[in-house]
């Protein structure tokens, strides 16, 4: 266990400003294999509310029966969004991750019938497509992380009617990329591959850690549904 002296809201920062550092996707993976063991003390020290609150998305729209529903959590890391799916009655996770170390650590949860390792944005998601009642994206959708177009995999891996939800930041340093982002799936509104659920915009979605931001920064959940094909 990390004390909880070295665990500050400084030593975190200090961490994670150390990741943007990493260029390359190999660099990227090395980072997250080395922070896994004390990730969810870190992401709880920046008061990290991202998967809690797309559980809630999901579950308030959710209709279908959830103990038998088959979720796809993409950048699942150390399975943080499953655990609260679980809460709300959903039972069946199959995670991907591009860190061999957090998939690890997924798989001490007990919570996924399945774990892949996989490069997003580098390779097609390594699942059969049309398959997921749920796909869910959370943290990953941000600058210098995966490129936006890999929204397009997640709704081929979600069957006609699934729900597919995704968040991502509105902090200074994501603008550009949520932009992006933003146009992409309102494009894919336009081609009738899916149709907008809702898209909650969050105020209090986690701790600053950008040297030009203090207090919290904002972000948003999006909320789609396939359409039948």
């Amino acid at each position: 266990m990390m004390s909880a002296v070295t665990n500050t809201f400084e030593n975190v920062k200090a961490v994670i400003l150390s990741a943007h550092k990493s260029t390359t996707s190999r660099d990227k993976v090395n980072f997250y294999n080395t922070w896994a063991e004390n990730y969810d003390q870190d992401v709880a020290v920046l008061d990290y509310r991202a998967p809690s609150l797309a559980a809630n998305s999901i579950s308030s729209h959710f209709s279908g029966d959830r103990e038998a529903a088959v979720v796809l959590d993409v950048a699942c890391g150390t399975g943080l969004v499953a655990k609260q799916m679980k809460k709300h009655g959903f039972g069946h996770f199959v995670g991907l991750d591009g860190s061999k170390a957090m998939l690890e650590l997924a798989r001490e949860t007990e919570l996924y019938r399945d774990l892949k390792q996989s490069m997003l944005g580098e390779e097609p998601l390594p699942v059969q497509w049309g398959l997921f009642d749920v796909v869910v994206i959370v943290g990953a959708l941000s600058i210098g992380q995966v490129p936006v177009d890999v929204v397009r995999d997640l709704c081929k891996s979600a069957k006609p009617g699934g729900y597919i939800c995704m968040t991502t930041r509105s902090n200074r340093d994501n603008l550009e990329y949520k932009d992006a982002l933003e146009r992409e799936l309102k494009q894919m509104e336009e081609e009738a591959l899916w149709s907008r659920v809702e898209v909650t915009e969050v105020e209090d979605w986690e701790r600053a850690v950008s040297e030009q931001e203090d207090g919290y920064i904002s972000g948003s959940v999006y909320l789609y549904k396939k359409l039948q094909q």
